[in-house]
């Protein structure tokens, strides 16, 4: 888990790629991608059942790059990408709910780094996923953001733009939607 001093220097790396990027050092954005984009990847496959989650990155640092003149140095840059990451998730469902694009269930489940997938990893991965899908996009937007990509409710708070009892009243009832969605699948907690 990164310590609070790794977060800093994070946080100071990026404001200093940020700049040499308005600058005009496009290499200096490549290094923006490369340190935030598993990240990225992680919400996007969460929140979105689409087949194109290539295209669903692209499109989120696509537009951060449009948007870094606009960006406020004040601001952390990690919660600026993360809220554009739930733009692009939120308007990716939105067409799909509109039936612009045909819905299909992404088939890699496994880590890219495993060599021969655990059966059991695999099919609670599967549940996971199928507990996820059960709940409606805040739920699962907030569970997805605290429980599974360790980000602290204060600064969900901020990528999503509500208050922050709203974080804690959502986690509660998602974890609970996703705790009888586990024990009716037969999961013993």
């Amino acid at each position: 888990m990164p310590t609070a001093s790794n977060h800093n220097q994070s946080e100071q790396d990026d404001r200093v790629l940020i700049r040499q990027c308005l600058e005009g050092h496009t290499q200096s954005f490549r290094s923006l991608y490369q340190r935030h984009q598993q990240r990225v990847r992680s919400i996007l496959y969460q929140l979105c059942d689409g087949p194109s989650l290539d295209d669903l990155v692209q499109e989120v640092f696509l537009r951060a790059w449009k948007g870094l003149p606009k960006f406020r140095q004040t601001a952390k840059f990690s919660t600026w990408l993360y809220r554009i990451a739930w733009n692009v998730a939120s308007d990716q469902r939105q067409s799909l709910a509109k039936g612009r694009t045909q819905l299909q269930v992404l088939t890699n489940h496994a880590s890219p780094h495993q060599e021969a997938p655990d059966v059991m990893n695999l099919h609670y991965q599967d549940l996971v996923r199928r507990g996820l899908t059960s709940l409606g996009l805040d739920h699962r937007t907030v569970l997805v953001l605290h429980d599974l990509e360790e980000i602290p409710q204060r600064e969900i708070s901020e990528i999503l733009d509500i208050p922050l009892g709203t974080v804690k009243s959502r986690l509660f009832h998602a974890r609970a939607a996703m705790r009888q969605f586990l024990e009716r699948e037969g999961v013993q907690l």
